[in-house]
Protein backbone atom coordinates (compact mmCIF):
# COMPACT_ATOMS: atom_id res chain seq x y z
CA UNK A 1 0.00 0.00 0.00
CA UNK A 2 1.22 3.21 -0.65
CA UNK A 3 2.22 5.50 1.73
CA UNK A 4 -0.47 8.66 2.62
CA UNK A 5 0.21 11.78 3.98
CA UNK A 6 -3.60 12.63 4.31
CA UNK A 7 -5.44 12.71 7.50
CA UNK A 8 -6.59 9.47 8.75
CA UNK A 9 -10.20 8.12 9.09
CA UNK A 10 -12.48 8.58 11.93
CA UNK A 11 -11.74 6.94 15.08
CA UNK A 12 -11.29 2.88 14.73
CA UNK A 13 -13.80 2.22 17.83
CA UNK A 14 -17.14 3.17 19.02
CA UNK A 15 -18.52 2.36 22.52
CA UNK A 16 -21.43 0.99 21.85
CA UNK A 17 -24.17 1.20 24.71
CA UNK A 18 -23.98 -1.36 27.66
CA UNK A 19 -21.98 -3.40 25.42
CA UNK A 20 -18.78 -1.32 25.52
CA UNK A 21 -15.93 -0.37 23.06
CA UNK A 22 -15.22 -2.57 20.01
CA UNK A 23 -13.27 -2.01 16.86
CA UNK A 24 -15.87 -0.47 14.31
CA UNK A 25 -14.30 -3.26 11.31
CA UNK A 26 -16.09 -6.51 12.81
CA UNK A 27 -16.47 -9.92 11.33
CA UNK A 28 -19.28 -10.95 9.98
CA UNK A 29 -20.07 -15.14 10.06
CA UNK A 30 -22.94 -16.13 7.51
CA UNK A 31 -20.29 -16.81 5.24
CA UNK A 32 -18.64 -19.91 7.37
CA UNK A 33 -21.50 -22.47 6.99
CA UNK A 34 -22.76 -24.10 3.84
CA UNK A 35 -23.69 -22.98 0.34
CA UNK A 36 -27.20 -20.83 0.64
CA UNK A 37 -26.40 -20.17 4.82
CA UNK A 38 -27.19 -23.78 4.97
CA UNK A 39 -25.82 -26.99 6.55
CA UNK A 40 -21.88 -27.55 7.19
CA UNK A 41 -19.20 -25.85 5.19
CA UNK A 42 -17.03 -27.41 3.18
CA UNK A 43 -14.14 -27.56 5.68
CA UNK A 44 -15.20 -26.95 9.21
CA UNK A 45 -11.67 -26.98 9.72
CA UNK A 46 -11.50 -23.67 7.62
CA UNK A 47 -14.31 -21.97 9.19
CA UNK A 48 -12.45 -22.79 12.25
CA UNK A 49 -9.27 -20.92 11.38
CA UNK A 50 -11.30 -18.33 9.42
CA UNK A 51 -12.46 -17.05 12.92
CA UNK A 52 -9.27 -17.43 15.05
CA UNK A 53 -7.78 -15.53 12.18
CA UNK A 54 -10.11 -12.58 12.46
CA UNK A 55 -9.07 -12.07 16.28
CA UNK A 56 -5.67 -12.69 15.65
CA UNK A 57 -5.93 -10.24 13.50
CA UNK A 58 -7.75 -7.41 16.03
CA UNK A 59 -11.03 -8.18 15.28
CA UNK A 60 -13.33 -8.20 18.74
CA UNK A 61 -16.89 -8.08 17.60
CA UNK A 62 -18.26 -11.06 15.49
CA UNK A 63 -21.34 -10.64 14.51
CA UNK A 64 -23.50 -14.93 13.91
CA UNK A 65 -27.46 -15.27 14.50
CA UNK A 66 -29.27 -18.56 15.03
CA UNK A 67 -30.50 -19.41 11.76
CA UNK A 68 -26.83 -18.97 9.68
CA UNK A 69 -26.64 -22.63 9.42
CA UNK A 70 -29.16 -22.81 11.14
CA UNK A 71 -26.99 -23.43 14.20
CA UNK A 72 -23.96 -23.61 12.96
CA UNK A 73 -22.13 -20.90 12.62
CA UNK A 74 -22.76 -20.12 16.24
CA UNK A 75 -21.32 -23.83 17.17
CA UNK A 76 -18.12 -23.13 15.06
CA UNK A 77 -17.09 -19.54 17.23
CA UNK A 78 -17.33 -21.48 20.38
CA UNK A 79 -15.06 -23.85 18.73
CA UNK A 80 -12.80 -21.58 17.56
CA UNK A 81 -12.37 -18.93 20.51
CA UNK A 82 -14.34 -20.41 23.52
CA UNK A 83 -13.09 -19.76 26.14
CA UNK A 84 -13.49 -16.03 24.87
CA UNK A 85 -10.34 -14.10 24.56
CA UNK A 86 -10.67 -10.79 26.87
CA UNK A 87 -12.41 -8.15 25.04
CA UNK A 88 -14.13 -10.14 22.55
CA UNK A 89 -18.00 -9.66 21.67
CA UNK A 90 -19.79 -12.43 19.70
CA UNK A 91 -23.01 -10.88 18.73
CA UNK A 92 -26.05 -12.60 17.67
CA UNK A 93 -29.75 -12.88 16.39
CA UNK A 94 -33.03 -14.30 16.25
CA UNK A 95 -36.40 -13.85 14.14
CA UNK A 96 -35.89 -16.01 10.95
CA UNK A 97 -37.22 -19.92 10.93
CA UNK A 98 -35.42 -21.81 8.26
CA UNK A 99 -36.86 -24.22 5.86
CA UNK A 100 -34.10 -25.06 3.35
CA UNK A 101 -31.11 -23.08 1.10
CA UNK A 102 -31.78 -19.35 0.59
CA UNK A 103 -35.03 -19.49 2.67
CA UNK A 104 -35.93 -16.94 5.23
CA UNK A 105 -39.14 -16.71 6.80
CA UNK A 106 -39.48 -13.99 9.86
CA UNK A 107 -40.88 -15.61 12.99
CA UNK A 108 -41.26 -13.02 16.12
CA UNK A 109 -43.81 -14.91 18.49
CA UNK A 110 -41.89 -14.49 22.24
CA UNK A 111 -41.79 -17.57 23.23
CA UNK A 112 -39.88 -18.37 19.99
CA UNK A 113 -37.49 -15.30 20.37
CA UNK A 114 -37.02 -16.59 23.95
CA UNK A 115 -36.75 -19.87 22.75
CA UNK A 116 -33.44 -19.20 20.55
CA UNK A 117 -31.76 -16.75 23.21
CA UNK A 118 -31.29 -20.09 25.46
CA UNK A 119 -30.25 -21.83 22.66
CA UNK A 120 -27.68 -19.34 21.47
CA UNK A 121 -26.41 -18.88 25.54
CA UNK A 122 -26.27 -22.86 25.05
CA UNK A 123 -24.47 -23.34 21.65
CA UNK A 124 -22.23 -20.05 22.13
CA UNK A 125 -21.21 -21.43 25.95
CA UNK A 126 -22.11 -18.01 27.53
CA UNK A 127 -24.53 -17.70 30.51
CA UNK A 128 -25.14 -13.74 29.40
CA UNK A 129 -25.40 -12.78 25.65
CA UNK A 130 -23.01 -9.86 24.47
CA UNK A 131 -25.40 -8.33 22.16
CA UNK A 132 -28.88 -10.01 20.98
CA UNK A 133 -30.50 -9.04 17.79
CA UNK A 134 -33.80 -8.52 16.58
CA UNK A 135 -33.17 -9.94 12.99
CA UNK A 136 -36.13 -8.99 11.58
CA UNK A 137 -39.66 -7.70 12.88
CA UNK A 138 -42.55 -10.27 12.45
CA UNK A 139 -45.17 -8.24 10.71
CA UNK A 140 -47.61 -11.26 11.36
CA UNK A 141 -46.64 -10.40 15.84
CA UNK A 142 -47.42 -7.17 17.38
CA UNK A 143 -44.36 -5.15 17.06
CA UNK A 144 -44.38 -4.32 20.70
CA UNK A 145 -44.83 -8.11 22.02
CA UNK A 146 -40.98 -8.40 20.29
CA UNK A 147 -39.98 -5.98 21.90
CA UNK A 148 -41.09 -6.31 25.29
CA UNK A 149 -39.66 -10.26 25.75
CA UNK A 150 -35.96 -8.37 24.65
CA UNK A 151 -36.69 -6.23 27.75
CA UNK A 152 -37.24 -8.83 30.00
CA UNK A 153 -34.25 -11.24 28.52
CA UNK A 154 -31.95 -7.85 29.27
CA UNK A 155 -33.55 -7.75 32.51
CA UNK A 156 -33.37 -11.10 33.60
CA UNK A 157 -29.35 -10.67 32.92
CA UNK A 158 -29.43 -13.07 29.63
CA UNK A 159 -28.46 -10.16 27.54
CA UNK A 160 -25.87 -7.28 27.78
CA UNK A 161 -26.98 -5.06 24.97
CA UNK A 162 -29.56 -5.57 22.49
CA UNK A 163 -30.28 -4.48 18.97
CA UNK A 164 -32.35 -4.37 15.75
CA UNK A 165 -31.97 -5.06 12.04
CA UNK A 166 -33.55 -3.90 8.38
CA UNK A 167 -35.75 -1.63 10.29
CA UNK A 168 -37.16 2.07 9.56
CA UNK A 169 -36.63 4.61 11.92
CA UNK A 170 -40.03 4.98 12.98
CA UNK A 171 -39.86 1.59 14.05
CA UNK A 172 -36.38 2.25 15.92
CA UNK A 173 -37.99 4.80 18.03
CA UNK A 174 -40.70 2.51 19.06
CA UNK A 175 -38.03 -0.20 20.12
CA UNK A 176 -36.21 2.46 22.37
CA UNK A 177 -39.64 3.02 24.25
CA UNK A 178 -38.60 -0.61 25.88
CA UNK A 179 -34.86 -0.63 26.03
CA UNK A 180 -31.80 0.98 24.53
CA UNK A 181 -31.00 0.21 21.01
CA UNK A 182 -27.03 -0.33 21.32
CA UNK A 183 -26.78 -1.09 17.16
CA UNK A 184 -28.99 -1.38 14.20
CA UNK A 185 -28.00 -3.55 11.24
CA UNK A 186 -29.87 -2.66 7.87
CA UNK A 187 -28.33 -3.36 4.35
CA UNK A 188 -25.92 -0.12 3.28
CA UNK A 189 -22.88 0.09 0.88
CA UNK A 190 -22.03 2.26 -2.01
CA UNK A 191 -24.74 1.93 -4.18
CA UNK A 192 -27.79 1.00 -1.70
CA UNK A 193 -28.23 4.20 0.48
CA UNK A 194 -32.17 3.36 1.08
CA UNK A 195 -31.06 3.06 4.76
CA UNK A 196 -29.59 6.80 4.55
CA UNK A 197 -32.01 7.84 7.15
CA UNK A 198 -31.77 5.23 9.76
CA UNK A 199 -27.60 6.01 9.54
CA UNK A 200 -28.31 9.27 10.35
CA UNK A 201 -30.14 8.60 13.49
CA UNK A 202 -27.85 6.32 14.62
CA UNK A 203 -25.17 8.96 14.30
CA UNK A 204 -27.00 11.32 16.10
CA UNK A 205 -28.13 9.33 18.59
CA UNK A 206 -24.63 7.21 19.01
CA UNK A 207 -25.61 4.14 17.95
CA UNK A 208 -24.05 1.33 16.41
CA UNK A 209 -24.74 1.11 12.50
CA UNK A 210 -23.81 -2.37 10.62
CA UNK A 211 -23.81 -2.37 7.46
CA UNK A 212 -24.76 -5.65 5.80
CA UNK A 213 -23.82 -6.66 1.98
CA UNK A 214 -20.98 -3.56 3.01
CA UNK A 215 -18.81 -3.85 -0.18
CA UNK A 216 -21.29 -4.40 -2.39
CA UNK A 217 -20.13 -1.80 -5.34
CA UNK A 218 -21.25 -2.96 -8.60
CA UNK A 219 -20.29 -1.08 -11.80
CA UNK A 220 -18.18 1.29 -9.82
CA UNK A 221 -15.43 -1.91 -9.22
CA UNK A 222 -15.31 -1.90 -12.73
CA UNK A 223 -12.03 -1.88 -14.49
CA UNK A 224 -11.76 1.60 -14.98
CA UNK A 225 -14.60 2.65 -12.26
CA UNK A 226 -14.49 5.18 -9.69
CA UNK A 227 -13.67 2.43 -7.14
CA UNK A 228 -10.74 0.37 -9.58
CA UNK A 229 -9.00 4.07 -9.94
CA UNK A 230 -8.90 4.88 -6.55
CA UNK A 231 -7.71 1.12 -5.64
CA UNK A 232 -5.24 1.41 -8.02
CA UNK A 233 -3.72 4.63 -6.91
CA UNK A 234 -4.03 3.52 -3.17
CA UNK A 235 -2.70 0.25 -3.64
CA UNK A 236 -5.26 -1.54 -2.10
CA UNK A 237 -8.61 -3.67 -3.38
CA UNK A 238 -11.81 -2.03 -4.71
CA UNK A 239 -13.11 -4.14 -1.67
CA UNK A 240 -10.73 -1.95 0.72
CA UNK A 241 -11.57 1.22 -0.62
CA UNK A 242 -15.59 0.61 -0.58
CA UNK A 243 -15.14 -0.33 3.44
CA UNK A 244 -12.76 2.54 3.87
CA UNK A 245 -15.43 4.37 2.47
CA UNK A 246 -18.12 3.52 4.75
CA UNK A 247 -15.58 3.40 7.80
CA UNK A 248 -15.30 7.40 6.72
CA UNK A 249 -19.02 7.90 6.10
CA UNK A 250 -19.55 7.81 9.87
CA UNK A 251 -18.13 7.26 13.50
CA UNK A 252 -21.15 5.09 14.44
CA UNK A 253 -20.73 2.87 11.12
CA UNK A 254 -19.36 -0.84 11.88
CA UNK A 255 -18.56 -2.99 8.96
CA UNK A 256 -18.51 -6.92 9.08
CA UNK A 257 -17.58 -8.18 5.86
CA UNK A 258 -17.84 -11.80 6.20
CA UNK A 259 -15.67 -14.21 4.72
CA UNK A 260 -14.73 -18.40 4.33
CA UNK A 261 -11.28 -17.47 3.16
CA UNK A 262 -8.66 -16.40 5.45
CA UNK A 263 -6.88 -15.02 2.38
CA UNK A 264 -10.15 -13.19 1.69
CA UNK A 265 -10.38 -12.07 5.57
CA UNK A 266 -7.15 -10.69 5.58
CA UNK A 267 -7.32 -9.07 2.59
CA UNK A 268 -10.80 -7.41 4.39
CA UNK A 269 -9.08 -6.19 7.30
CA UNK A 270 -6.91 -4.47 5.55
CA UNK A 271 -9.07 -1.63 4.95
CA UNK A 272 -8.28 -0.87 8.46
CA UNK A 273 -4.83 0.89 7.34
CA UNK A 274 -6.91 2.45 4.11
CA UNK A 275 -6.83 6.24 3.97
CA UNK A 276 -9.60 7.99 2.24
CA UNK A 277 -8.89 11.70 2.10
CA UNK A 278 -11.81 14.05 1.56
CA UNK A 279 -11.31 14.42 -2.01
CA UNK A 280 -11.25 10.65 -2.71
CA UNK A 281 -14.46 10.17 -0.49
CA UNK A 282 -16.76 13.02 -2.57
CA UNK A 283 -15.35 11.49 -5.49
CA UNK A 284 -16.26 7.92 -4.93
CA UNK A 285 -19.66 8.85 -3.36
CA UNK A 286 -21.02 11.23 -5.84
CA UNK A 287 -20.55 8.91 -8.66
CA UNK A 288 -22.36 6.41 -6.13
CA UNK A 289 -25.15 8.33 -5.82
Amino acid sequence: MTEQTVEPNLSPTIDLKDLGTVNRLGFGAMRIVGPGVWGEPQSRGTAVEVVRRAVELGVDFIDTADSYGPNISEEIIAEALYPYPEGVRIATKAGFVRTGPDEWIPLGRPEYLRQQAELSLRKLKVDSLDLFQLHRIDPTVDAEEQFAVLQDLQQEGKVKALGLSQVSVEQLKAAEKYFTVSTVQNRYNLTDRSSEDVLEYATENGIGFIPWAPVSAGELARPGGVLDVAAKKLGATTSQVALAWLLKRSPVMMPIPGTGSVAHLEENLGARDLVLDDAAFAEIDAAAR
